[in-house]
């Protein structure tokens, strides 16, 4: 009897812990302290004249990685990359019919979730 009794104290007591160490186990919190924090990068594609650039292509590049990815802008000119990481530097610019764009840098030193960035196309593409 007394063995059944220190197996239930004891049954009781691990499922008390289990109980409480699942409770105090959450998913992250975007943005919370110590987790990764994502930004979205956006704008427009502008012609040298101010007005929107369908079609274009906006470059991104991951100054760390080298890896580009691409998007061509909507009928209005908009293009949006979004869940990038902040501890890159992120370097874009737009193509179309033979212009390009400055390059511009989104620096990890930016604490903005969301930054917007409008390219505009002022002069032609190198050859190489």
């Amino acid at each position: 009897m007394r063995v059944a009794v220190r197996h239930l104290l004891l049954a009781a007591a691990l499922s008390g812990i289990a109980a409480s160490c699942a409770a105090q186990v959450q998913p992250p919190v975007v943005g919370q302290a110590g987790t990764a924090r994502t930004r979205a990068i956006e704008g427009t594609v502008l012609s040298s004249a101010g007005s929107p650039v369908a079609g274009a292509i906006v470059l991104l590049k991951d100054a760390k990685t080298l890896q580009v990815r691409s998007y061509i802008a909507q009928q209005d000119g908009k293009y949006h990359f979004y869940g990038l990481s902040t501890d890159v530097n992120w370097q874009l610019r737009a193509e179309a019919g033979g212009l390009t764009s400055k390059t511009k840098t989104v620096s990890v030193f930016d604490s903005h979730a969301k930054v917007r960035l409008n390219l505009k196309l002022d002069k032609n593409k190198k050859k190489t």
